[in-house]
């Protein structure tokens, strides 16, 4: 009866642990102009909003064009005797990465044009022709360089921009920070970029929708399909959220640097799956440019990213590409 007794005590103690660790903190807040959501499960109960946001705010004093006073405007600025930081330098580093493997079609460089469309924090311009044309002599990322712990511009106009990345970057700094508490169940969304780590207490895993790209500046869209993560960035990137109209056409916002316009694909959303949200980030702004059959071809030669791309057929209708490896994880939901 004794080790009855002791076994049953023994038990109703694990189940009441458990079971206290079941509740999430759940933070939320502003940044990078956007909002954050953060849910994560710890033995000790700690609130790490405070570290949090001033990680994130240091952040923005890094890679934000929004900041005059951030690292990289003043880099856009020519202010001399820039510091960069190690946030700059990855994001970089990054970006010239993701330009050499989609041929130009990521391109950060391409933040004059951005701004002039009314993309940016600058102030719009009426587009025409040759003014596009004028920028496009200074948008490439061969005419900028880092060289030890400085950038060298082969032309001073030449701008850089990493709004297309910087969230999902940011997503995984906040990750980092959450291991380095051990931290070991958790998802971090920034600005619609996630990524997510283990599995709940109860051993669920973390679930997230893939919305159907519907044009609508205002609210959260129906959802198309149901992604299931553990240990995995997800990032979408699609025209339906932000545009503009122009003569009375309607523009999205992802611009070709080759052209120096919004892009016209049939390609509506991309959807893709990395180990960090800064490659899936990234990558997801250079494929939709792409278009889908480049994209696909892109796809292929890269196995470590997988995708999920909506795009529209002849007739106008919702079609979806899949690569094999997210067979198990996405699941559409029914129309």
């Amino acid at each position: 009866m004794k080790n009855r007794f002791v076994i049953s005590a023994f038990i109703t103690f694990c189940n009441t642990l458990i079971f206290a660790q079941v509740e999430p903190i759940k933070i939320e807040g502003q940044a990078q102009g956007t909002t954050y959501h953060i849910t994560y499960f710890d033995e000790q109960n700690r609130n790490f909003q405070p570290e949090i946001e001033t990680i994130l705010s240091n952040f923005d004093k890094s890679v934000s064009t929004y900041l005059p006073t951030s690292i990289i405007s003043r880099i856009n600025s020519n202010e001399n005797d820039v510091l960069i930081d190690t946030y700059f330098i990855t994001c970089f580093n990054k970006a010239k990465e993701v330009w050499k493997n989609t041929n130009g079609a990521f391109d950060p460089t391409v933040y004059p044009i951005v701004n002039a469309w009314g993309f940016g924090p600058g102030k719009k311009q009426k587009i025409e022709k040759p003014i596009i044309d004028s920028m496009l002599k200074f948008v490439g990322f061969q005419l900028i360089e880092l060289k030890g712990n400085k950038i060298i511009k082969k032309d001073p106009r030449v701008a850089l921009d990493f709004n297309a990345f910087a969230q999902g970057y940011s997503v995984d700094v906040v990750s980092e920070f959450l291991n380095s508490k051990k931290i070991n169940a958790y998802i971090v969304e920034i600005g619609g970029e996630v990524y997510a780590k283990g599995k709940k207490p109860t051993g669920d895993n973390w679930k997230i929708g893939i919305e159907k790209p519907i044009e609508n500046k205002e609210s959260v869209n129906p959802t198309k399909a149901i992604v299931t993560l553990e240990n995995l960035a997800v990032s979408t990137s699609g025209n339906y959220r932000r545009f503009v109209v122009e003569n009375g056409i309607k523009y999205g916002h992802h611009i070709d640097p080759k052209t120096g316009y919004p892009t016209k694909n049939n390609l509506l959303s991309a959807t893709l799956f990395a180990k960090d949200c800064i490659t899936t980030d990234a990558n997801a702004t250079g494929v939709l440019v792409l278009g889908l059959d480049k994209a696909k071809a892109f796809l292929n030669a890269h196995p470590e990213i997988q995708a999920y791309l909506i795009y529209s057929d002849d007739k106008g209708n919702y079609q979806v590409y899949e690569t094999s490896g997210i067979k198990d994880i996405v699941s559409e939901t029914e129309e």
